[in-house]
């Protein structure tokens, strides 16, 4: 069950998006093949700098998009939002939070390359057996040298 649609600002910037998995499934998005992943909370690193910003993006990713078009469209049929925690930006941060959370206590890679084949990173999707807190992400965050002010979250399960 998921939770109602939080109203995600306009602004352009950078998120991640938490989903949870009841249980483990089987995935196959596009060209990654296919992989049994297990039950548990899934962190998603993206961006959203193109028509919409953050809300057109996170709305798409929160409700569930008819067409698949990212390797996060395919995760999120198998799986339910809990939280998005974004931060507006004139520059992505997707690729530095990506590594953040890679270095995270906690966190693992779930997919090399899930959401990451037009760049470097190793992926842009991490596991975890629950739910870490926006607090923690902000610490690694400031850790690692980043600004972390009007990072935000929004959907948060209780």
């Amino acid at each position: 069950m998921s939770l109602q649609e939080p109203n995600f600002p306009p602004d352009q910037g950078s998120y991640v998006l938490a989903l949870a998995a009841a249980a483990p499934f089987r995935l196959r998005p596009g060209a990654l093949g296919e992989r049994l992943l297990d039950a548990g909370v899934y962190l998603y690193v993206g961006s959203a700098f193109g028509p919409g910003g953050l809300r057109g993006r996170l709305s798409r990713h929160w409700s569930g998009a008819e067409r698949l078009r990212w390797h996060v469209d395919y995760l999120r049929r198998q799986t339910h939002p809990l939280a998005a925690w974004y931060q507006s930006q004139a520059q992505p941060m997707e690729h530095v939070w990506a590594r953040v959370l890679g270095a995270g206590r906690g966190l693992a890679p779930a997919w090399p390359g899930f959401g990451a084949s037009d760049c470097g990173c190793f992926t842009h999707l991490f596991y975890a057996s629950e739910l870490p807190s926006l607090g923690a992400f902000k610490a690694r965050l400031l850790r690692a040298g980043c600004d972390t002010g009007g990072l935000a979250a929004l959907g948060t399960a209780k």
